[in-house]
């Protein structure tokens, strides 16, 4: 009873709407890794799929339309021949660079290497 009046309901702390809004564009996989490509330059659909392993054309087009419409991504035809589509980051897109480099680097002192496998206890 005591922990309940020294720690009521109106006391706990409520996560920050930015760090939610961020985390639900940013949390989605395949997001992170499609921004890290595109940082370097615009690239195009082929070569995108080609430097993310395992994601497919579909989850690639469905995440890029989703980044789009977050205002991170721009999506670029050119007419050719052949005609080819490439994407871009936006200025928004572009100022997550650092907090990427940051995070990648955060990463590679604090996770271990692999992932656990999903369906393994313990």
């Amino acid at each position: 009873m005591a922990a309940e009046q020294t720690h009521g309901t109106a006391e706990c702390r409520r996560v920050d709407d930015g760090i939610t809004r961020v985390f639900h564009v940013l949390g989605k996989r395949w997001n992170g890794p499609i921004l890290a490509v595109l940082m370097g330059q615009p690239t195009h659909f082929a070569d995108l799929r080609r430097a993310i392993p395992g994601i497919s054309e579909r989850m690639l087009s469905d995440r890029l339309a989703e980044l789009g419409a977050a205002g991170l991504v721009v999506r670029e035809v050119d007419e050719g021949p052949p005609l080819r589509v490439s994407y871009r980051l936006t200025g928004s897109g572009a100022a997550l660079e650092p907090s990427l480099r940051e995070l990648g680097e955060w990463a590679k002192k604090h996770l271990p290497d692999a992932p656990p496998c999903a369906g393994t206890a313990g």
